[in-house]
């Protein structure tokens, strides 16, 4: 409930302000892709201002997400292989404790207690 109460206070007041941007910069721009020719331009497109700006903060944060994901390559690698590890070691471990489990009858089934190995003497 709190989770919800937040976000409402946060997303409400942030449409509004998206909104109003929107209604203050309606006036079309011509964006030109062309850098050879500003007068006869081969590609260019007529667009509201508003739509202009969010599609280049749009694109921003997809190059910037995308570099993020990128340069987090060699952690997401680190933690793959430690993952392997740890699995790799919780099945040796299992299989040294059905090793050295003590011998159940089928009277008495319950879980053997870990197996302590006492420390070498010297």
């Amino acid at each position: 409930m709190f989770r919800r109460v937040v976000s409402t206070l946060i997303i409400v007041p942030l449409a509004v302000a998206i909104i109003a941007f929107a209604v203050a910069n309606r006036q079309s721009v011509t964006l030109s892709f062309d850098p050879f020719s500003s007068t006869n331009t081969a590609y260019a497109a007529t667009l509201p201002l508003f739509a202009v700006i969010f599609m280049a903060l749009i694109l921003g944060v997809l190059i910037g997400g995308i570099a993020a994901w990128i340069g987090q390559t060699k952690w997401r690698r680190a933690a793959r292989k430690l993952d392997a590890d740890v699995r790799a070691l919780h099945q040796e471990l299992a299989a040294i404790r059905r090793r050295f489990a003590p011998e159940t009858t089928s009277a008495q089934q319950e879980p053997a207690a870990y197996t302590v190995i006492p420390p070498p003497i010297p």
